[in-house]
């Protein structure tokens, strides 16, 4: 099952303009599901000439049991918005909680 976990879905129907891993063909487990790739996806979708470009930052985590992509961050984040992300996720247990978070929604769309 692919799910994706936003209002609009066609904001993420092209190919990010940029992508950061943050786990790649690993084998981490959590609870019933199998992760094993965690990445970060930028998607640029406006530019202000005052504030800057718009910035989509979703995250894609694939599982045993399908695939998820969900908003991370969003808005005028400034230059470099997707590794401050990155940074921000691997040194302050945020990679936990994003998976614990997917499984959520995992969980309850296969319920469903």
């Amino acid at each position: 099952m692919d799910i994706i976990d936003l209002h609009d879905t066609s904001r993420v129907d092209k190919n990010p303009n940029e992508t950061k891993f943050l786990l790649q063909n690993g084998n981490f487990i959590q609870d019933e599901f199998e992760i094993s790739d965690i990445e970060l996806r930028l998607y640029l979708e406006k530019v202000d000439p005052k504030l800057g470009s718009y910035s989509l930052i979703t995250s894609y985590v694939k599982t045993n049991k399908g695939t998820i992509e969900m908003i991370y961050d969003e808005g005028f984040l400034g230059e470099d918005a997707l590794s401050r992300a990155f940074t921000f996720l691997t040194t302050n247990l945020g990679l936990s909680g994003l998976v614990l978070r997917s499984v959520i929604s995992i969980r309850q769309k296969i319920s469903n």
